[in-house]
């Protein structure tokens, strides 16, 4: 079993608006180098809220561990997220983090070869020509480099999007819905390309859903959640995990009631 890239324990997450409370409870949550971890459930269960804490984009409330091991120019290092500061968590991200949006997210004034490329400058990191063109060949985009986003397919664009999420040869890739604004070949396809691309470089994959049959028979680990509306406007989502090929990173202390069916 590789090393976890995230640690994290008894890490909570209250966020209020109109008088309303949700709370994002993990109780035990590890992530591997090379692992595909799915995040799956409705709208409303806590997912987004988990991929932002992943993102170092929200702290947590509380917690006992929370850590990520990230690139530190030559080595690697362990950080405590709820210590840093937001230029060292901005720095991280760009340094270790790929970020697949449901949107794809492309700047429709940039061609599909700069699209790709903006991470890499962002990140400071040279890519060589072989790298970027093994990685454009694998996702079918070769002879769209030159192209505006609004001259390519839905499925297209989330290729670049993966591309650009990958260029960097980022430790972390988290993928927000990736799949959500294609047809379902194109989504079986964006998912087995997300897996086989990050396991070749050793990423950890987090690939959030709200449709299981995408990842069911794919994913090592799988994060669910038991959502308990404890009053008409206080609601408490706790993670659990399936565990498939990954049994180091279990959640013991997992509900398994929660578990559907």
């Amino acid at each position: 079993m590789n090393e976890p890239v995230y640690r994290l324990r008894e890490v909570e997450k209250i966020r209020t608006k109109g008088g309303a409370s949700f709370t994002l409870r993990v109780p035990e949550l590890l992530i591997h180098k090379g692992e595909f971890l799915s995040v799956v459930g409705p709208s409303g269960c806590g997912k987004s809220t988990l991929l932002d804490l992943l993102a170092l984009v929200l702290n947590p409330t509380n917690s006992s561990c929370f850590t990520i091991d990230a690139r530190n120019k030559i080595t690697s290092e362990r950080f405590d997220i709820p210590s840093l500061s937001e230029n060292h968590a901005a720095w991280i991200r760009r340094k270790n983090i790929g970020y697949v949006l449901q949107s794809g997210g492309l700047f429709p004034f940039l061609t599909v070869r700069e699209n790709i490329m903006l991470t890499a400058e962002i990140s400071g990191k040279s890519i060589d020509s072989q790298a970027f063109g093994n990685l454009v060949d694998v996702l079918g985009l070769g002879d769209q480099l030159n192209k505006k986003p609004q001259y390519l397919s839905g499925g297209q664009r989330q290729r670049v999007a993966v591309a650009r999420a990958l260029i960097h040869q980022p430790s972390i890739i988290l993928a927000d819905e990736p799949t959500a604004a294609v047809d379902y070949p194109t989504a079986l396809d964006i998912r087995d390309e997300l897996k086989t691309l990050a396991h070749e470089v050793g990423s950890a994959v987090v690939m959030v859903t709200h449709d299981r049959s995408l990842v069911k028979d794919i994913s090592d680990s799988e994060v669910r959640f038991e959502v308990v509306r404890k009053s008409l406007n206080d609601t408490l989502a706790t993670t659990f995990v399936i565990n498939k090929t990954a049994p180091g990173s279990s959640n013991e202390g997992a509900p398994e009631q929660g578990i559907s069916k």
